[in-house]
């Protein structure tokens, strides 16, 4: 193949720059002369090639000799060496081309022009040529466009699935996806796709004959330092799948089953080895795992998609220090109040879930004891618990109970008690609820005595008497001559006051210097209807009460701070509290927040009158602005 370069229009000037001109000619010749010879070479090289060809059809007349492979195309693989051959030829003679321009620019340096005369030199040896006529060859092969690998063969599935999504969709990006979804040649183009995913997917796995067993082999990738997603058991001497955990490699490979057992992991045999033999051998691998697996013979009912259930745990959980946990890797922690969403309950014993708020980036589910097994070990650890070391057989909570000073309050205990008759408290259903502007939540202060929740209801109600009320009690004693039916109380005959106790009207009552005191659901519920926010202060015994009514309260515990704190807290206010009623008092916020915590909404540490007012109007603020997980049960 003859290559031109450009050359400028040779002028006639002194003797010394006519030499100069002369010899850029006579070199431009010789470099011709040598692309000539060059060519000629590659013809002999291509006419040799073409008898190479005419003796590989000779030799195809010939009869046939071995199995035929039905893959292998003569014309086909004549046509891609052809065209290797062209792309070979090609890239060298551009590589020759800018060596050449490179020397002529370097005329004026002899040692550069040198370097660049021995590359040519090197390029045009048949070794060299050889070694790069193989390395174009595989890339040739690298830069091969292959076929897109199938994710899944469910795409009928997941269509069907959207369009129900989209049922009742008034977007109009929503309303023609839904159109495209159903047109026939969409349905009938993700049919198509399924047939052929199908049949790319069975080399995952591969069906065989394994010691009179059917058995697959599946490939999964496994990263470093990350679990796999899948537990498994002992049965004798077999190694079982026993579960999959959602999020994970395994379960969003879907090759895996529970029930699966496992006989080799990449060519090691694991039939005879325990549990904590496999952990190992997983551990210590990464990248492609190959299974080799004997199928559930279980009948597999198609899996559907379940619904998230969102759950508060009523007790903290540390998978460290839980010796039942079957993958410890897979256990999740939570802390008491924590909201949890439950994506599977196939094991009623370990539930799968994630913790609200957590890393949305985190896949994998975790597992968390399941709400009957946690109910049989916390009562099991109370039976052996609830009793004084010092007189065995006497339970441990009974005391002698102290005689109230004052009034005497107790909650309604025939008010739909039947969801707080558990001893063991575990989970609880939650919903997101947002509050509507015309009827606001009411809110309910709980503390120790002392604690200041009393002050932070009435500075509340004198701050801002437009928007927060507190809900008029009910009373039967004698009207005082300034008061007012319905404004300081509501004035009851007695009789009538205990038909309200028996019908459960009431949230709490009590009975003090022979007249009966109480604050009625209805009473509540009027200033509700008012649009304000009614603020109550309760004892913790009357929060099952009013969670039970159908008012949706926001109960906020007002704490007093750590002892030391609060020593100096009360001497710098000047009040005289003896050490025994600080340490009463610290002692009854933790019985309180330990017997009752479960129910509280929110925490606010009365340290600073001023911070913990602010805090807590910010917490009432949020109710407007947010949605706020509560029990299922008050939606319903």
């Amino acid at each position: 193949m003859a290559v031109e370069f450009p050359s400028d229009p040779v002028s006639i000037g002194p003797p010394s720059r006519y030499s100069s001109k002369m010899e850029k000619i006579q070199t431009y010749q010789e470099e011709l002369r040598k692309k000539r010879e060059d060519g000629g070479r590659y013809r002999t090289l291509n006419t040799n090639m073409m008898a190479s060809s005419q003796k590989l059809n000779t030799l195809s007349q010939s009869p046939k000799m071995g199995i035929e492979n039905p893959t292998f195309d003569r014309e086909e693989t004549l046509r891609m060496k052809s065209v290797h051959y062209s792309v070979y030829v090609s890239e060298l003679n551009e590589l020759l081309c800018s060596l050449q321009r490179v020397r002529y620019s370097l005329s004026d340096d002899a040692e550069s022009a040198a370097d660049v005369q021995v590359v040519m030199e090197l390029l045009q040896q048949s070794e060299f040529q050889q070694a790069f006529s193989m390395h174009s060859s595989v890339s040739l092969g690298v830069r091969a466009i292959n076929p897109p690998y199938p994710i899944t063969a469910r795409a009928q599935q997941l269509c069907h699935e959207v369009q129900n999504v989209l049922q009742f969709t008034k977007q109009k990006e929503g309303i023609e996806l839904k159109a495209l979804l159903t047109i026939p040649h969409f349905q009938a183009l993700m049919e198509a796709h399924d047939c052929v995913a199908e049949r790319e997917l069975e080399p995952e796995f591969s069906l065989a004959q394994y010691g009179g067993e059917t058995v697959k082999l599946v490939r999964l990738e496994k990263a470093r330092d990350i679990p796999l997603g899948a537990t498994v058991k002992n049965e004798h001497d077999c190694v079982m799948v026993s579960r999959v955990v959602k999020g994970g490699a395994a379960d969003r490979s879907g090759l895996l089953s529970e029930g699966d057992e496992i006989l080799e992991i990449n060519g090691i045999p694991v039939r005879g080895k325990n549990i904590n033999e496999v952990h190992d051998i997983l551990s210590n691998m990464h990248g492609t795992l190959t299974f080799l697996l004997i199928p559930s013979s279980r009948h597999k009912v198609p899996t559907h998609r379940q619904t998230v259930m969102h759950v508060k745990a009523y007790f903290s959980y540390d998978p460290a220090e839980d010796p039942y946990l079957p993958c410890r890797e897979l256990g999740l922690a939570f802390q008491k109040g924590d909201i949890l969403h439950v994506l599977s309950q196939d094991d009623p014993n370990w539930w799968q879930a994630y913790k609200d708020g957590d890393d949305h980036s985190q896949r994998l589910a975790g597992l968390i004891p399941g709400k009957s097994f946690q109910q049989q070990r916390e009562t099991l650890k109370k039976t052996v618990l609830d009793r004084n070391p010092e007189n065995p057989g006497k339970p441990w909570y009974s005391k002698k109970i102290k005689k109230p000073r004052k009034k005497s309050f107790y909650s309604n205990p025939s008010r739909n008690q039947e969801s707080y008759t558990e001893d063991v408290l575990t989970y609880e259903e939650m919903a997101l609820y947002h509050q509507t502007g015309n009827r606001k939540r009411p809110i309910a202060l709980i503390g120790p005595s002392n604690s200041g929740h009393d002050d932070l209801r009435q500075r509340l109600l004198s701050v801002e008497p437009d928007r927060f009320a507190g809900a008029v009690p009910h009373t039967t004693r004698t009207p005082r001559t300034h008061e007012l039916n319905g404004r300081e109380y509501h004035f009851v005959s007695r009789s009538n006051f205990e038909a309200d106790v028996s019908t459960g009207k009431f949230i709490e009552f009590g009975e003090y210097e022979r007249n009966l005191y109480g604050t009625s659901t209805d009473s509540v519920r009027q200033v509700v209807n008012s649009g304000r926010i009614c603020v109550l202060c309760l004892h913790t015994r009357s929060l099952r009460a009013l969670r039970s009514s159908n008012l949706k309260p926001y109960v906020i515990f007002i704490t007093p701070p750590p002892q030391e704190q609060l020593r100096t807290l009360v001497s710098k206010e000047g009040k005289s509290l003896k050490h025994e009623d600080l340490k009463e008092m610290t002692e009854k916020a933790q019985e309180m927040e330990q017997n009752y915590g479960h129910l509280f909404d929110a925490v606010v540490v009365n340290s600073d009158e001023d911070m913990a007012f602010f805090e807590l109007l910010r917490l009432i603020d949020k109710l407007d602005t947010q949605p706020q997980w509560v029990p299922s049960s008050w939606l319903c």
